[in-house]
């Protein structure tokens, strides 16, 4: 008999789930308006949200690991804005900060989006924290709730899958 699809949404997450949100503060009208996005998101599912600020996208990372480490929150969705200069810079912030932060969603049981815009102008990322692109915080957020609710149903699964094997191996004469 074929299993079926766990379908992950937020409306099968736990009733509270623990996110810290973290902002980087560079390009920070673009992170303002990437936080209200998530801010948003968390409080219309219920989560209970912690924020925290780090300079720029570069610390983003770091702060991740150190508030995964504290095993306190389901999700930790770090927000920030990196926009491309004339240099090189912006390539290799832009791979270390993607980088480290997917090795992180990888090592830690915690959801760990990338709500990370990397834009070519300003205009570009201002279309993406609320104007015509949409908001990508808002749909960080809702990454992070998505795989928390898949976790929780995976988790699930897993409980009722082992007490249905140890009743069906318990002898009954």
């Amino acid at each position: 008999m074929a299993r079926g699809k766990t379908r992950a949404s937020r409306s099968n997450a736990r009733p509270v789930a623990r996110v810290a949100l973290v902002r980087a503060r560079w390009n920070e009208d673009v992170t303002l308006a990437l936080e209200r996005g998530a801010i948003e998101r968390a409080t219309a599912s219920g989560a209970k949200l912690d924020l925290f600020q780090v300079a720029g996208s570069f610390e983003l990372p770091g702060v991740v690991a150190m508030l995964a480490e504290t095993g306190r929150y389901d999700a930790v969705v770090p927000i920030g804005c990196l926009l491309r200069g004339e240099t090189p810079h912006f390539d290799v912030l832009a791979h270390a900060v993607a980088r480290g932060l997917m090795e992180l969603s990888m090592t830690y049981p915690i959801a760990v989006p990338f709500g990370v815009l990397t834009c070519d102008t300003i205009d570009q990322a201002e279309a993406r924290a609320g104007g015509e692109k949409g908001n990508a915080g808002a749909e960080a957020m809702d990454a992070a709730l998505e795989i928390i609710a898949l976790r929780q149903a995976l988790a699930s699964e897993r409980s009722s899958s082992r007490q249905r094997s140890r009743a069906s191996s318990r002898s009954t004469r």
